[in-house]
């Protein structure tokens, strides 16, 4: 065998083993499509899920403003909500909360703010959080924004 691609003894010229990368896709978008399967699959699970959504006046979901967007809270169990309720220094007063699906959240309630809305999933969980934009793919295209995709700002 040959390092340099000389035909063998049969007349056949081997392959450099380079040939043996050349149909392996690229471990970066590897990454990037498992990434996209499993965010497609927790977006699946949140809809399907009923969420503890915490109310104020009129039963309103409560909502904080950040980077252009308004973001329901929203969380997956009361430990979760504790742990927020903590993180603002709101620990003792009562919390008054709903359950609601996922898909009711991203279809119903992000269309009836009016404005740039998303949902931010147990936020004082750090890397355990999620957030689940108004973007397409996530919430009604009728009320998805566009993002710049270089700057990230809501356009």
């Amino acid at each position: 065998m040959s390092e340099h691609g000389e035909a063998d003894s049969a007349g056949h010229t081997p392959r450099s083993r380079l040939y043996d990368y050349v149909d392996t896709p690229e471990p970066a978008r590897q990454g990037a499509a498992r990434g996209e399967r499993g965010f497609a699959a927790l977006l699946g699970e949140f809809r399907r899920t009923a969420v503890l959504v915490p109310v104020g006046e009129g039963d309103a979901p409560l909502t904080a403003d950040f980077g252009g967007v308004r973001w329901i809270y929203a969380f997956s169990n009361e430990g979760a909500l504790a742990r927020f309720a903590v993180a603002r220094g709101e620990g003792g007063r009562e919390w008054v909360y709903q359950r609601w699906l996922g898909a009711r959240l991203l279809d119903a309630a992000v269309p009836a703010v009016g404005v740039p809305c998303g949902v931010a999933l147990d936020c004082a969980d750090g890397d355990e959080g999620m957030v689940f934009p108004p973007v397409p793919g996530i919430v009604p295209d009728a009320v998805a924004v566009d993002v710049d995709g270089g700057t990230g700002d809501v356009r």
